[in-house]
């Protein structure tokens, strides 16, 4: 993958099937769930890192076939530590499951808590409210298996969890639904916030890490210069939003049908949940004013 200093290029060529265990790295092995989408791409990857103890990151969905999968790949291996990203239901669910039948502690992200503003919106719905960690990681928190440390990195703004992780022995890092290389990450209000995911880039933009590996899809090649073209993305989402305003859209509706023209109506939704979020900001930092409280239903103008 190539991207530029100005847009991302997005790696759509990513072709590994599910179910099939890749040697990705000395230390990282990677599994697929058979969960394909539109917003999961090929499905959920899950990794194994270490050798003969090993963790297991982002076991996935709650699919007997994947879950059956990751225990074949680790037979005669020690299972120390189940981590998790975030608590969307295609990255954490299988993680109780897994602890059912290994007795490895799941640790990782906090669970997750709902906002208390977000009754009626249905923003939630992606979130598995099942998920009980035995212990919750904070920022910079290490966990040693099988010749691998691995740190936590706090990188809300995806979810108010989101963790990623970084493997020190490799500079890498497991990414996550916060960079991926296929696509752009959805930030969805309540529980996600623009600001915070753009703090999170920025901090990203700070670590050295080589190379990502992310929750869907083929691995971030350039990370540092991925990161300057996300950050430019949402910039210029910000200016097109700002652009409809002044043009006279007042709601979410019209600026989706506006921006987002020629794009998969599939994904309506999810670009309407951006557009909230960018919202959200913009009104925080006074560029925009709304006419009540901030919801799909407002109505808005500029400053």
């Amino acid at each position: 993958m190539r991207t530029n200093s100005l847009a991302p290029v997005f790696d759509l060529s990513f072709a590994t099937p599910p179910g099939e265990v890749a040697r990705v790295s000395p230390l990282t092995r990677r599994l697929i769930a058979p969960n394909a989408g539109a917003f999961t791409f090929t499905g959920t990857c899950s990794y194994i890192v270490g050798e003969g103890e090993v963790a297991i990151i982002d076991p996935g969905p709650a699919i007997s076939s994947h879950v059956d999968a990751l225990l074949k790949a680790i037979a005669g291996e020690k299972l120390a530590a189940i981590l998790v990203t975030h608590t969307h239901r295609d990255h954490s669910p299988a993680a109780g499951i897994l602890r059912d039948r290994t007795g490895a502690p799941v640790v990782g992200c906090a669970p997750y808590a709902a906002p208390p503003d977000q009754a009626g919106h249905g923003l939630d719905a992606s979130h598995d409210r099942d998920y009980a960690p035995d212990r919750a990681m904070s920022d910079g928190e290490l966990i040693r298996v099988g010749g691998a440390t691995i740190e936590a990195v706090a990188t809300p703004g995806h979810t108010a969890n989101h963790l990623c992780f970084a493997l020190r022995e490799e500079r890498t890092l497991f990414s996550g639904d916060h960079v991926m290389a296929w696509a752009t990450t959805v930030v969805a209000p309540p529980d996600g916030s623009m600001r915070d995911y753009m703090d999170s880039i920025e901090k990203l933009r700070r670590r050295d890490d080589a190379l990502y590996w992310p929750g869907h899809g083929g691995p971030v090649r350039d990370p540092q210069r991925y990161l300057r073209a996300l950050a430019h993305h949402r910039a210029q989402r910000e200016a097109a939003i700002l652009q409809r305003l002044s043009e006279g859209d007042e709601t979410i509706p019209q600026m989706v049908a506006h921006i987002y023209e020629g794009v998969d109506a599939r994904l309506h939704g999810a670009a309407a949940l951006t557009v909230f979020a960018h919202i959200e900001d913009l009104i925080a930092r006074g560029l925009v004013e709304t006419d009540g409280p901030a919801s799909f239903s407002a109505r808005y103008v500029r400053t």
